[in-house]
This record gives C-alpha cells, sequence and structure tokens, in this order.
C-alpha cells in the first residue's frame, strides 16, 4: 500500500492533526489523530480487497471503534468516489458531518428525501375516498439533492451519503446532463435564447424575490440563482450577442466573489426532459390511454373509464403548453423511452463505473431495500385498477433489490451485527472490535420490569447530578409520550424522538441533547444503529424481555452499543425473565468488553472519553429554524394584539378544550403543541409567564 503524503497543516482553531494525500488520489484526508486499535489493518484489508476485485466485504465494526473513519481512509486511498447508504436520516444527517471534517477540501454531499411531509396519492375502495397527492418540500435538502448529482457528473472527489431514497425513479442522467446551460465567455449567446434555456430548464422569471431556480434579466445582464447552490449566483453579461463576462456573486448583497470564464448551470429539477422528448412521450400516452379506455370498456368499467380520460386528458394540455404537469412521475416511463417493467433510473445509474458503496447498519438497510417496492406496487395497482392512473404509473417506483444488486459497484457492509445476507455474500469479513480510546462496552443490569419506570427515574437523577445524557428506548409511540410527561412532572428536562418528528427537527433534537439542553431522550426505534451521542452514559431498555424485532439480540446490542461511548457506560435491561435474545446479547457484549480490557491491559491503555465538537448537523437547518421560529412569535404577538379582551379569552378558552380533547384521545404530542400555543398566549396577554399560577384565564364574557 502507498504511504500517505502530509501535505499541510489544519488551521490554528482546528484540533491536532493533518492532511494527508495519496499517490493517484484527488482527495485530501484531514486525520485528527493516526488509525489505531483496529483500524490500521481492517483498512489495508479492505482496500486489498477493492483492489483485488471483491464485489462485497464486510466490515464488521463496534460501536465507538470508528467504523466512519476507517471508511473514510478507505475511500482516500482508493481515491475513487464513493456513496455511503444509511438506513434514516437522522444517521445520514450524522454521517455527512463527519465525512466533511475528514473531507474538508473535497466535495461531501447529502442525498435523502426532501420530503417534511408526504401523503401519497391513494384510493380507499371500501369507502370510496380518494387521497389526494399532498406534500411539504424542505428547499434545503431540495437544493443539496441537486447539488450531489452535479458533483458526481462534475468531479471525482465525491462523497455522497444517502438514504433509501437514492432507490427512487429519478430522471436519466442522459436528459439531466443533455439540459445543462453551459456558458463560456467569448460565446456568442442571445439574450433571448438564454431565456428560452432557462425556462427549458424549469427556471422562473422573477425581477423582485431573486430566489434559488430563478433568473432576472436587466438590459444585457442575466442573473441566474443556480438550483443546485444556496449561497451563490452567476451573473452574464452580454454585449452584441455575445458572453462579454461571468462573474458569481452573493444574491444577498450583490457583491461579485470572483469572474469565472465558464460555468454550467444545471436544471431545478431531476424530471426536466427536453422538449422533443416531452412531444414524444404525449404521442406514447396518448396511445396507452385509447389501449386503456378500450380494456376498461369492455370489462363494463365505465365510471373509471370515464375518470381516467379526464385526469389524463388535463395532464398531456398541461405537458403540451408548459411541459410539465402535477403527478409528472407518474409518466416516468413515457419521459425516459424505457419499457414496461424496466427499472427506472436512479442516484445509483449517475455514478461512475468504479465507485465504491458502503452499506452503514447494513443488518437494517438490507431489509429496508428489499422492502420498499412491494408497498408502493400495492398502492399504485388500487389506482391503476379503479381509473386513477394509467398502467404505466406502476413503473414509477422504487428498485427491487434484485435490481438494486445488479446496480451496485463494489460493496462494503458496515455493522456492529451483519446479518446472514452479508455473512453470505461477503468476499471476506473484516474484524474491527478493539476501540484506539480503550473504551469498553458499557457493563450490563438487568432489574425488574415491574418498577421500571421508578427506578429509572432515580437513574436519571444520578446522571444529571454528573451532567451526563440518558437514553430511554419503549416499544410503542404512546408509551413514549406518556413516560415523556411523567419524566417532566417530575422535574425531568426531557424530550422523544419518533417517526413523526421531521428530519430537521430529529437533527436539532440530537444537537440540544448534547449541548445539555435537556437531559433524558425517550425514543422507540430511532435510538439505536450509529447515533453517536458520547455524552450518553444510560442506556435504559423498558420491556427488554418482550420478544420480537425491537427486543431481538441484533437490536439489543445495537441499543446497548449507545453507552459504548462513554467512560462510565452503562445499561440497564428492564425485564421479568431472561429471553434467549437478552441472554446472547449479554454474552455478545462481555465477549468484546473482555477483548477490549485484554487490550487495554496488553497495550497499557487508560481508556478515555470520546470528545467531539457540537456543531449543525446539516448547514442552515438551526438558522433557518430560529428564523422562522421568531417570525412565527412576531406573528402571534401581533395577532393578540390585535384582539379584544372578549376575543382574547374566547380564543384561550377555545385552545382549552382543544387541549383536553387531544389529551382524552391520547394525542399527546397535538396536546402539547396547543399547551405551548397557550403558555405563549398567556405570557404576550398578561404579560408574565404562561405558567403562572395567580394568572387566572379569562372567560368567554370577559371577566376573571
Amino acid at each position: 500500500m502507498a504511504e500517505p503524503t502530509v501535505t499541510d497543516a489544519p488551521a490554528a482553531d482546528a484540533p491536532a492533526g493533518e492532511f494527508v494525500s495519496f499517490p493517484d488520489s484527488p482527495f485530501q484526508l484531514y486525520q485528527p489523530y493516526p488509525p489505531a486499535g483496529d483500524q490500521p489493518a481492517a483498512i489495508a484489508q479492505l482496500v486489498d480487497g477493492v483492489r483485488d476485485g471483491l464485489s462485497y466485504q464486510t466490515l464488521l465494526g463496534v460501536t465507538g471503534s470508528g467504523k466512519t473513519f476507517t471508511m473514510a481512509n478507505v475511500i482516500a486511498r482508493l481515491g475513487r468516489p464513493a456513496i455511503v447508504f444509511a438506513p434514516n436520516k437522522t444517521l445520514a444527517a450524522q454521517l455527512y458531518s463527519e465525512f466533511r471534517e475528514f473531507f474538508p477540501k473535497n466535495a461531501v454531499e447529502y442525498f435523502v428525501s426532501y420530503y417534511d411531509y408526504y401523503q401519497p396519492e391513494a384510493y380507499v375502495p371500501q369507502r370510496d375516498l380518494f387521497i389526494e397527492k399532498d406534500s411539504s418540500i424542505n428547499e434545503h435538502i431540495e437544493q443539496m439533492r441537486l447539488s450531489a448529482t452535479k458533483s458526481i457528473l462534475e468531479r471525482r472527489d465525491v462523497v455522497v451519503v444517502a438514504t433509501v431514497s437514492a432507490i427512487y425513479g429519478i430522471g436519466k442522467p442522459e436528459d439531466y446532463t443533455q439540459m445543462r446551460f453551459i456558458v463560456r465567455v467569448g460565446d456568442r449567446l442571445g439574450q433571448r435564447d438564454a431565456i428560452a434555456q432557462l425556462v427549458r430548464m424549469q427556471y422562473t422569471r422573477g425581477e423582485t424575490d431573486f430566489a434559488r431556480g430563478t433568473f432576472r434579466v436587466r438590459g444585457d445582464q442575466i442573473d441566474v440563482f443556480p438550483a443546485e447552490h444556496s449561497e451563490l449566483a452567476v451573473r452574464i453579461e452580454l454585449f452584441d450577442d455575445e458572453v462579454e463576462s461571468l462573474a458569481l456573486f452573493d444574491p444577498l448583497t450583490g457583491r461579485i466573489r470572483q469572474k469565472v470564464p465558464r460555468f454550467v448551470v444545471y436544471p431545478s429539477s431531476h424530471y426536466v426532459t427536453p422538449r422533443e422528448q416531452v412531444l414524444r412521450a404525449i404521442d406514447g400516452i396518448k396511445a396507452e390511454l385509447r389501449e386503456r379506455l378500450a380494456e376498461l370498456v369492455a370489462a363494463g368499467k365505465l365510471v373509471e373509464a370515464q375518470r381516467l380520460e379526464q385526469r389524463t386528458r388535463f395532464d398531456l394540455e398541461m405537458l403540451q403548453e408548459v411541459g410539465h404537469c402535477k403527478g409528472i412521475e407518474n409518466y416516468t416511463r413515457h419521459l425516459s423511452g424505457a419499457k414496461p417493467g424496466e427499472p427506472p433510473p436512479t442516484l445509483v445509474d449517475y455514478l461512475p463505473a468504479d465507485a465504491i458503496m458502503f452499506l452503514d447498519e447494513s443488518h437494517v438497510l438490507i431489509g429496508q431495500l428489499g422492502g420498499m417496492y412491494n408497498g408502493d406496487r400495492a398502492r399504485k395497482q388500487t389506482l391503476v385498477n379503479y381509473g386513477f392512473r394509467l398502467p404505466s404509473a406502476l413503473d414509477n417506483r422504487p428498485l427491487k433489490f434484485e435490481e438494486f444488486e445488479r446496480k451496485m459497484r463494489q460493496a462494503i457492509f458496515v455493522s456492529a451485527t451483519p446479518a446472514d445476507y452479508e455473512r453470505e455474500h461477503s468476499g471476506q469479513v473484516v474484524e474491527q472490535v478493539v476501540r484506539p480510546t480503550g473504551l469498553v462496552d458499557p457493563e450490563i443490569e438487568v432489574r425488574p420490569a415491574s418498577t421500571q419506570v421508578d427506578d429509572v427515574l432515580q437513574e436519571i437523577r444520578e446522571r444529571v447530578e454528573r451532567h451526563e445524557r440518558v437514553l430511554i428506548t419503549t416499544l410503542t409511540k404512546r408509551m413514549a409520550e406518556q413516560l415523556t410527561d411523567y419524566l417532566a412532572d417530575n422535574g425531568v428536562e426531557v424530550r422523544y424522538l419518533h417517526s413523526d418528528i421531521d428530519t430537521v427537527e430529529r437533527v436539532e433534537i440530537i444537537r440540544d441533547l448534547r449541548l445539555g439542553t435537556f437531559d433524558v431522550l425517550v425514543g422507540i426505534n430511532l435510538l439505536r444503529e450509529g447515533l453517536d451521542i458520547p455524552e450518553v452514559s444510560l442506556v435504559a431498555i423498558l420491556d427488554a424481555d418482550k420478544e420480537g424485532f425491537l427486543r431481538a439480540e441484533r437490536s439489543l446490542i445495537q441499543t446497548i452499543g449507545r453507552a459504548a461511548r462513554n467512560v462510565h457506560g452503562k445499561a440497564i435491561l428492564y425485564a421479568d425473565q431472561m429471553t434467549e435474545s437478552m441472554r446472547r446479547a449479554i454474552d455478545e457484549t462481555e465477549r468484546r468488553r473482555a477483548k477490549q480490557i485484554a487490550y487495554n491491559a496488553a497495550h497499557g491503555i487508560v481508556p478515555q472519553g470520546i470528545r467531539k465538537q457540537v456543531r449543525d448537523l446539516i448547514d442552515g437547518v438551526v438558522s433557518d429554524r430560529a428564523a422562522k421560529d421568531d417570525l412565527q412569535r412576531a406573528q402571534a404577538a401581533a395577532e393578540v394584539e390585535a384582539l379584544s379582551e372578549k376575543d382574547l379569552g374566547k380564543r384561550i378558552k377555545l385552545l382549552e378544550r382543544q387541549m383536553l380533547e387531544h389529551a382524552k384521545n391520547l394525542e399527546f404530542e397535538k396536546a402539547a403543541r396547543i399547551r405551548d400555543q397557550l403558555a405563549l398566549l398567556r405570557e404576550q396577554a398578561f404579560g408574565g409567564p404562561g405558567h403562572d399560577a395567580n394568572v387566572v384565564p379569562l372567560v368567554a364574557g370577559g371577566k376573571p
């Protein structure tokens, strides 16, 4: 293996470390510390395995052994583009943050679902209920997705962190690149031609609101805010149908950053398609519509036929006039020219053939990749059967697992608990069970489940006194919410985390836990794989003896591992009986403890806690949310000032009734939101804190 070269030192305010580069590699790896423990051997074995042509390998790395650092070293030494899959958005955000630290001079990108909220189109025949597609798109994440595809197409030094969103269909790479707008100084370019090209790329003209995906025209000057950039726009200066100059500038201040000889503007959507291809697609859709209508009429399904014709004709008119329509993804097969049943183009198709794939927490991820197709198919088949969509809509889908396997590049599975698939397919299994920090797997205690809530409350108080954090896992959302309320009533600073909480808020919750904004985090299945919170010294697993997926051997080992990054790490399993899953998880944890203790004794290592700087996992999200919160508070204050005393009393009484109704229906999350609104309303109305016992709410008549 070629020796690394130290290129330069980090900035003065950075922690001790150095930048290293490798022969024939475009990456510059920032190493805050040299590889240690099992890392050097693991890195060498994985790199040799890739170079020897192994299709699949497995890195069996325990929690806290530095698997991400090992992955970064493998990427840097091989010098190939890489994609790292994560099983959920929270872990993806954490990996993205870590890879940016390791590769600050290279392109580290983030590709996850851009929906904060997504209600897919669906039909329930039993109730004759059609549900329209409804969604809320996070613009910041959309920009990061576009930035990821641009980097893949333009650079070799790119690392993309992605979730299973990467196996869902997007536009063909050929169409996406064909629609690029390449501008060079000295090119012949008419103003009308430039505007027409930007419109074809789904950019909108806006003279006042200059935002991402828009452009504005001022004389011979065209300003474009590229969809894949968040803080950079390009100014095209024309003179007599010739590009006189190109400049990058700050869209907020207008200050010129630098002059450039060439710039590439990418489409504002992955679904952008050349005009001639749209026209061909329209002909294909019309032909399919005629065929499908004949089938429905022959089967006596006249209502379905009328519904389908009406909906499809409207979409065809929109495609003809503006080149786009609502639900255009349902016509992906026609737009891409694919044959029925062919796998859709996905982000994986954008990757070069020699890219490296890492499947982090593969024991979960493999199951996710295999399960996406069936649920999507069942929903869309109902839509097709009842005339809401053409049969070609079935080809707008995620990849089947066997299709994903065919598209896979050389892959490395990463997990502390590899499943059967990884072990059966891997050319080699590389173990990384010794931690460079000397940290030992947490001690495990089994305590009775009958007194688990009171017992965990006492344990929390001990940890809070030492300024340490606690994770608690429950089996249901309802229990998580009830336990959170109980702990809060007993003076504990606590939050809960589950799938109903959107991407950005999850990231902020974990960040606030590390900062000490609160001390206890309650969750269900999100407090397992890969969650890196060194401040956590106690993991409490409630109802550990309830056999099932959440209390299986792998799940228990993963959850116990969340306390393995703290010197005082401890895990408490609350159970009234010892299950086989518990016994195997405890035995495996004890085996790893013994190996680490022996390594520490042999090398004279004293375990050291991990100290990681707390920083925002995704750029921009915290500031964006803070700005929105400030705006909402200002709007709420303005509304309160506008209300009369009588109306204010009515508003408070109405909110109180809604809060009690939600609590009665066990909808604690909704009740908590209204409680917070009430507190804010009372504070603004009476000039004091909303929870002040001396404040008596007004009744409808305006009297206390």
